[in-house]
C-alpha cells in the first residue's frame, strides 16, 4: 500500500479570510478534499485540480455516516494522495478532527493538524463581545449543546453556577431547557446574545436576557447555525457602541466650532 497523507484543517468560522496560511497551502498542496457543510465553497477555489467531496450534513440530513468518511480518507490516502479534510472552525473543538485522525493512523497514514479559528471566541468577538473581561469574567467554557446521544450536556448545569461567560454551540434546539438552568441559578436578568451565521453576509444578531432571549429568538426567527453567549461581557457590545455614538457626537460638536 502506498500510504499517502491526510491533513485535517480548520476552515474558520465562515468568513473565508479567516482562514489561516497554513490552510491555504495545504488546500493548495490537496489531492483530495473532504468538506463540510459549514465550510465556504470559495476555499475550494484554493484546490483546483483536487477531487472534492461534500461529507457535510444539513438539517439532520448526512451524505455520509462517519464510518463512511473514515473509510473514505483511508481509501483515498492508500492511493498514495494527500487528503485534506476541511472542517469548519478548529478540527479540535467539537470538530471529531481527532476521531478522524485517530482511524488514519491505524492504517498506517501520515496525519497533520492545520488549527482553525474557533467560531466559539471569533463569533462573539466581530461582534465585540469579548469572553473574559476584567472585572467581569476571569474564564470561559465552551460547551455543545447536544450530546452524541441528543441530549443537553450536563456540564450546561455546573456553568450555570459559575460567573464565567458561557459559549453553547449547537444549542438551539435546546434554547428553553439551557434557560431554564439559568433560571435556576437566579440569573434571569444575566444578558444573552444569540449569533447565527456568524462573520457571513448572512450573519444575525438576537440580545436579550436569560428571561427574555427565548422570545427574542423567535421573533428573530434565530436558528442554527448560531451560537449562544450567556454572560455580564455581552453588555460590552452595547457600552462600545454607545461611546462611539458619543466620540461620534463630540467629534462632531468640535469640528463645527472650529
Amino acid at each position: 500500500m502506498h500510504s499517502g497523507k491526510l491533513t485535517v484543517v480548520g476552515a474558520g468560522p465562515g468568513d473565508v479570510d479567516l482562514i489561516t496560511l497554513k490552510g491555504i497551502k495545504a488546500l493548495q498542496g490537496a489531492d483530495v478534499v473532504l468538506y463540510d457543510a459549514l465550510v465556504s465553497t470559495e476555499l475550494l477555489e484554493y484546490a483546483p485540480n483536487a477531487e472534492k467531496i461534500f461529507v457535510g450534513k444539513r438539517k439532520g440530513c448526512y451524505t455520509y455516516q462517519q464510518e463512511q468518511i473514515n473509510e473514505l480518507i483511508v481509501q483515498r490516502a492508500s492511493l498514495g494522495l494527500h487528503v485534506v479534510r476541511l472542517k469548519g472552525g478548529d478540527p479540535f473543538v467539537f470538530g471529531r478532527g481527532a476521531e478522524e485522525m485517530e482511524y488514519a493512523v491505524q492504517y498506517g497514514v501520515e496525519v497533520a493538524v492545520v488549527p482553525g479559528i474557533s467560531s466559539s471566541v471569533s463569533v462573539p468577538a466581530l461582534q465585540h463581545i469579548p469572553v473574559t473581561k476584567r472585572g467581569a469574567a476571569e474564564s470561559f467554557w465552551v460547551i455543545t449543546g447536544t450530546t452524541k446521544e441528543h441530549k443537553l450536556s450536563k456540564d450546561v448545569a455546573l456553568a450555570a453556577k459559575s460567573s464565567a461567560t458561557v459559549i453553547i454551540l449547537m444549542g438551539m434546539s435546546k434554547l428553553g431547557e439551557i434557560m431554564e438552568l439559568f433560571k435556576k441559578e437566579g440569573k434571569e436578568n444575566t444578558s444573552v446574545a444569540i449569533i447565527q451565521n456568524g462573520t457571513t453576509e448572512n450573519e444575525k444578531v438576537g440580545i436579550g436576557t436569560v428571561a427574555s432571549i427565548e422570545d427574542k429568538a423567535r421573533e428573530q426567527q434565530l436558528a442554527n447555525p448560531a451560537i449562544i453567549i450567556i454572560g455580564e461581557v455581552v453588555n460590552h457590545r452595547q457600552r462600545l457602541m454607545d461611546l462611539q455614538k458619543e466620540y461620534q457626537k463630540k467629534g462632531k460638536e468640535l469640528l463645527e466650532k472650529v
